[in-house]
């Protein structure tokens, strides 16, 4: 192992000071030490749950000059990057899938920088694939990373694989009535219809950020977040001590929330995370199902938000064909993957290649669907 290079168990192991100032340019409420951090400490990331952290590190003058999220995963769960067919086509060859490494953030499908220091990417390579090597690991995959590691990645054989989400872009909106501006009528009266049977139901929303939040609204967020699990028989990735420390954290980790409001009593929340010039929606839930809730929750107060504070784009999650006539325009993002041996690897290699193409097949026609006005129109 190059002697500069480090595995480390625990984020606890690298001095915040020393990772702040390596990270301080990326403005990422999520490849950020007190979000890794809160996800440790609570045990939300833990080996009992699959997600084992092996972070890779790297020191110059003994200050860090070098890191890598890396965890060692014995499930593909919370990745957003669904590899479960290759789990169970390698299984049949009566091979192992997992333990597989994974870099990446822990239930967080945002791109994100997956590797940060300057001039480190090649020896961070190849001492995880020495690792590999070592411990007999089929696979390595790297999901939801920004196009800066592409180059390095390809060269050393990763394969690339696509996907897709729904981002919407602010162009300079002076407002939400101005941001309708652009819909075709029909959709723009959809949308005005959806927001007006929120307003008939007399619910009103509260904004809560850093400077104004307090426990209690952590809380009452939990109950939301909980319940959209547990409506579908699962346990919740996040824990009551998560949201605790993001609390603690939260001027560090940016975080905003959307409460949905009746007669005093709140009924719904969406908890979204504030980089330098995106908004990130990430989890959401109500105690009652009332018809455009969560539209107008996840979705309609998030733009509204990113218009009114000048922010150039807002995530909100994974998937979800319903926001493109919403006004989420479609991305390809992109997932790189070392697989070891060779008739692994051209398996996976040729069903990347035939997904690709049915992936620029299927944004090709959401292009011709976008609700906008032709001039409009990318």
């Amino acid at each position: 192992m190059n002697q500069n290079l480090r595995f480390i168990d625990n984020i606890s192991s690298i001095k915040k000071s020393e990772f702040d100032k390596l990270a301080q340019d990326l403005g990422s409420p999520f490849l950020n030490y007190d979000f890794l951090s809160a996800l440790e400490l609570s045990k939300c990331v833990t080996s009992d749950n699959g997600w084992r952290p092996m972070h890779l590190t790297s020191n110059e003058d003994k200050k860090l000059n070098g890191f890598m999220p890396l965890y060692v995963k014995e499930n593909s769960q919370g990745e957003f990057v669904f590899d479960h067919s290759w789990s169970y086509a390698l299984n049949r060859a009566g091979r192992s899938y997992y333990p597989k490494l994974l870099s990446a953030i822990p239930f967080t499908p945002c791109e994100t920088k997956k590797i940060i220091g300057d001039g480190v990417n090649k020896s961070f390579i190849n001492e995880v694939i020495h690792f590999m090597n070592e411990k007999n690991i089929e696979t390595w995959h790297i999901l939801f990373a920004d196009s800066s590691l592409e180059k390095d990645l390809i060269k050393n054989n990763f394969i690339k694989r696509s996907g897709y989400k729904f981002i919407w872009e602010n162009k300079n909106y002076l407002n939400f009535e101005d941001y309708l501006n652009i819909f075709k009528s029909r959709q723009r009266k959809n949308i005005k219809n959806e927001r007006k049977k929120i307003s008939q139901l007399n619910i009103t929303f509260e904004i809560k950020e850093s400077r104004n939040l307090n426990k209690n609204d952590w809380d009452d967020f939990y109950i939301f977040y909980k319940n959209t699990y547990q409506q579908r028989l699962q346990a919740p990735y996040l824990n009551k001590e998560f949201f605790r420390i993001i609390h603690e954290k939260r001027y560090s980790v940016n975080p905003v929330i959307f409460f949905a409001i009746i007669d005093n009593k709140r009924v719904a929340g969406s908890l979204c995370f504030r980089g330098k010039d995106i908004l990130y929606g990430r989890h959401w839930g109500s105690i009652y199902n009332i018809d455009s809730l969560h539209f107008e929750c996840c979705y309609y107060q998030g733009i509204e938000y990113c218009i009114k504070n000048k922010l150039s784009s807002f995530d909100p999650g994974v998937q979800g064909e319903h926001k493109l006539r919403r006004g989420f325009e479609p991305q390809l993002t992109s997932s790189y993957h070392f697989i070891k041996e060779k008739d692994f690897y051209g398996a996976i290699s040729d069903f990347c290649k035939k997904e690709r193409q049915e992936i620029k097949s299927y944004l090709a026609a959401c292009q011709r669907y976008t609700p906008f006005k032709k001039e409009y129109k990318i």
